[in-house]
């Protein structure tokens, strides 16, 4: 099964790629994410990480379901894409791609000026008919959309800063 969901960000694609590249920072930036820990780092430059991020249930109690999954992961800067493959758990052999693009125009304008587009794709084949769209529907929507929201405010954040002249970690006062 392919799936995939996609959110406009008003900020550079490179900015919005060096917040997110970072995976094992991801606990400390989403705050439905608990853990973001490599456990493997293999010589071709990939990772393997643990991640837990809560599936909200009851969202005005703050209550959430914590979902749990191992991937190979690795970033292709180049691109500005990140790559995901679940090696354990309930979802394993999922393939995810994150690519971070300038978003296009409408008006003929420079590519990027007007922020980026980021889209998550996921491909899923189980040997359980309807498992892949029960996981897409009930874990992996909730999960990324929820991740993709919480970087667009971040990057924007940042962006809007850096422009104003605000000091932010990647514009310090001097």
């Amino acid at each position: 099964m392919h799936s995939e969901i996609a959110i406009r960000i008003a900020a550079p694609p490179d900015l919005v790629y060096a917040l997110a590249h970072d995976v094992e920072r991801w606990a400390d930036l989403l705050p439905h994410y608990s853990r973001s820990v490599a456990v493997d780092r293999r010589p071709d430059g990939s990772l393997v990480a643990d991640f837990i991020a809560y599936r909200p249930l009851i969202g005005v109690l703050g209550l959430g379901l914590p979902v749990t999954w191992r991937s190979r992961t690795w970033a292709e800067r180049t691109a500005r894409r990140l790559r995901f493959v679940h090696v354990a758990g309930a979802t394993k052999g999922m393939d995810v791609t994150w690519r971070i693009e300038p978003a296009a125009t409408g008006g003929g304008g420079e590519p990027g000026r007007d922020g980026s587009t980021v889209t998550i794709e996921h491909e899923f084949a189980p040997r359980f008919p309807g498992f892949a769209a029960f996981v897409d529907r009930f874990f992996t929507r909730p999960i990324a959309g929820r991740t993709l929201a919480t970087f667009k405010a971040i990057a924007e954040g940042v962006h809007e800063a850096s422009q104003s002249g605000t000091p932010t970690p990647t514009n310090p006062p001097t």
